[in-house]
C-alpha cells in the first residue's frame, strides 16, 4: 500500500504543477494550429501569453506558500535538546554521486541548520532521514541521500557515535516511521525537527502520527518574502515556487486523508 501511495503521489504531482500544464497548451495549440482552428489557436496563444506574463512579474505562489510557512515560528527558543531529526531534500544525491563530492540545492540550510544545532547542542544525536524519493528508483537507489549526507555530516567533524542514518525513506510518512524505530528515543526526550519552512506542517503531522510525541519544529529554507519585494520578472522562480504551493497544499490533504 505504501508503494501504491507512493506512485500515485508522484503521478499526480507531475500533472499538477503549472509547468506541465504550459506544455499541454502549447501541444493543443499545435494541434489547432494543425487542424486549421485558427480562432481557437489564437484564443489559447493569447491566453497562454498572458498567463505566462502573469506568472513572469507576478509571485502568485507567495500568496499560497507563505501561509504554509508562517506555521511555525522560525529558531524556538530550546534549552535542551536530546536529538536533532534532519530530513533529506538539500542535497543532489546523483549529481553528488557523479561528481565525487557533496552538491547542495536550495534546501542546503536543511544541513547548514542541523550543523549550527549539533554545534550549540553536543550532547545531541544527528539523525539524518532520507533514501530517494525518485520513482525511477523505485527498485532500489543505486545512491541515497542518507549515504551522501553520512558523508558530508562526518567530514565536517560530526562524531560518527552521534551520527544516524535512515537511508531507506521515500516520502515523509517513511522518514517519521522509520526514524523512529532507528532513533528509539525516550518519551523524555527533546527532539528538534529540521525541514523546509513549507514543508514542515506535513512533516509535523506525520512525525506525529507515527507515534513520535514531543517533537520541536525548526523550520528553515524559506521561499517567500514580502509580495512587493518579490514583483519583477522572474518566470523560472515564480513557477517554482507555484508548483512547492501548489504540491505542499494537495500533499497535505492527501496525508490528513490517509491519516499520515
Amino acid at each position: 500500500m505504501d508503494t501504491v501511495f507512493f506512485i500515485a503521489s508522484k503521478l499526480i504531482g507531475a500533472l499538477l504543477r503549472p509547468d506541465t500544464w504550459i506544455v499541454i497548451a502549447l501541444a493543443v495549440l499545435v494541434l489547432a494550429l494543425a487542424l486549421h482552428r485558427r480562432r481557437l489557436a489564437i484564443w489559447l496563444g493569447s491566453t497562454l501569453l498572458g498567463a505566462m506574463v502573469t506568472f513572469s512579474v507576478l509571485p502568485l505562489g507567495d500568496l499560497l506558500l507563505q501561509p504554509i510557512e508562517r506555521s511555525y515560528p522560525a529558531e524556538p527558543v530550546l534549552d535542551r535538546v536530546d536529538g536533532i531529526i534532519v530530513l533529506g531534500g538539500g542535497e543532489d544525491a546523483r549529481a553528488s554521486a557523479y561528481w565525487g563530492q557533496m552538491q547542495l540545492n536550495a534546501g542546503a540550510e536543511r544541513y547548514t541548520a542541523a550543523l549550527e544545532l549539533a554545534r550549540r547542542f553536543p550532547e545531541a544525536r544527528l539523525l539524518f532521514t532520507g533514501g530517494s524519493g525518485a520513482l525511477r528508483d523505485l527498485a532500489g537507489a543505486e545512491v541515497s541521500e542518507g549515504a551522501m549526507a553520512e558523508r558530508f555530516f562526518l567530514g565536517l567533524g560530526v562524531a560518527p557515535e552521534r551520527l544516524l542514518i535512515e537511508d531507506r525513506s521515500r516520502n515523509t510518512a517513511e522518514n517519521a516511521h522509520l526514524s523512529l524505530a532507528l532513533a528509539n528515543p525516550d518519551p523524555s526526550e527533546t527532539w528538534v525537527l529540521v525541514t523546509s519552512a513549507f514543508h514542515m506542517p506535513r512533516a509535523m503531522r506525520s512525525f506525529e502520527a507515527a507515534g513520535w510525541a514531543g517533537v520541536t519544529p525548526w523550520p528553515v529554507d524559506y521561499r517567500t518574502a514580502a509580495f512587493l519585494d518579490r514583483i519583477g520578472w522572474n518566470l523560472t522562480r515564480n513557477l517554482q515556487v507555484l508548483n512547492i504551493a501548489i504540491r505542499e497544499q494537495v500533499g497535505r490533504l492527501a496525508y490528513r486523508v490517509s491519516g499520515r
